[in-house]
């Protein structure tokens, strides 16, 4: 074979698959593969053809004819854009077979990146005259590519029944190929956007993960002390939080100093104790007990009495000392 033209021939339960690349002109070796080829479903994979000339569009007719007349049920995939051209200027270029597969190109002005981008014909040939190209995506930045031909007359020869549906035998013919696992899609899985790994599902309970590392906290990523719940007052109603700090007597009740102004009279011990609200009704902080002032009187010492005992005895002293000097 010439270093221009290249070929691969296979054949799978009864399906010869035959896929040529390269370039086709006048130093193709196309007569050479008659011999290879039997009859029955025959598949052309056209994935590679980088160009063909007039030259070798005539030795393509011709050589197609001839194996048609051994038997050859002709079915095209992959159809490079090289050959999509001659498929639209070339009316007899499929022969009787029919076209299965082409790809279309794509630019992203963005990236400056050209993808080639697999379709099937029968399902474009439900919307013809194809009017739009069908979306494709950039792999790098994942945005809406350019189509990078003139759809009108890119798509034109899907408008050819004849080119995608061929006659009624070409049904069992597909399924052959279908079964046989050919002419399946050339073009590697296209990833969208960056990877991202899988969310890990964190179970409530704060068991063990999968990989032994104990499971973070759902509420927050620090470990925080849990506040008791602030109880509840005989109304229902919560009472204020309390400080962490402990409440003495001195800085719960007001002191209380004792006064010449108060009378004998009883005081009600709320009007002299003010109680502090939330300490006593919690039952965690009792109020500490201020004695009561009621019944307390003014204490009034007998001044008089201890006069006169003094005079009576400085009296007495002095009647003593003139008896003695007498």
């Amino acid at each position: 074979m010439g270093s221009k033209f290249r070929s691969d021939l296979t054949n799978r339960d009864g399906v010869t698959t035959l896929k040529v690349a390269g370039v086709i002109d006048e130093d193709n070796e196309l007569a050479s593969l008659e011999g290879k080829l039997g009859g029955g479903a025959t598949v052309l994979d056209l994935a590679e053809i980088e160009r063909i000339n007039s030259c070798g569009v005539r030795d393509w007719v011709n050589w197609l004819g001839r194996i048609e007349k051994q038997g050859a049920r002709l079915v095209f995939v992959n159809c490079s854009p090289q050959i999509v051209s001659q498929l639209n200027l070339v009316h007899n270029f499929t022969a009787n077979g029919i076209v299965k597969s082409f790809y279309a190109p794509y630019f992203c002005a963005r990236c400056k990146k050209e993808k080639l981008l697999r379709l099937e014909a029968r399902d474009l040939a439900k919307s013809a005259p194809i009017a739009k190209a069908p979306l494709c995506r950039c792999d790098e930045c994942d945005g809406a590519m350019d189509f990078d031909e003139l759809e009108e007359s890119y798509f034109a020869f899907l408008n050819n029944a004849k080119k995608i549906y061929g006659d009624a035998s070409f049904e069992a013919t597909l399924k052959e190929i279908a079964a046989a696992g050919e002419a399946g899609a050339k073009m590697k899985a296209r990833v969208s956007g960056a990877n991202i790994p899988p969310v890990a599902v964190v179970p409530s309970s704060g068991t063990a993960t999968p990989t032994g590392q104990p499971a973070p906290s759902s509420v927050s990523p620090t470990h925080r002390t849990p506040t008791p719940p602030t109880p509840l007052t005989p109304t229902g109603a919560r009472t204020p939080a309390l400080s962490a700090k402990p409440v003495t007597p001195s800085s719960a009740a007001p002191r209380v100093t004792s006064s010449p102004s108060l009378t004998a009279s009883p005081q009600p011990q709320s009007s002299l104790a003010p109680r502090l609200d939330g300490l006593g009704s919690s039952g965690s902080n009792p109020t500490p007990s201020i004695p009561s002032m009621s019944g307390m009187k003014p204490v009034h010492k007998p001044i008089v009495p201890w006069i006169l005992l003094g005079v009576f005895l400085l009296a007495a002293a002095g009647l003593l000392a003139f008896a003695l000097l007498r």
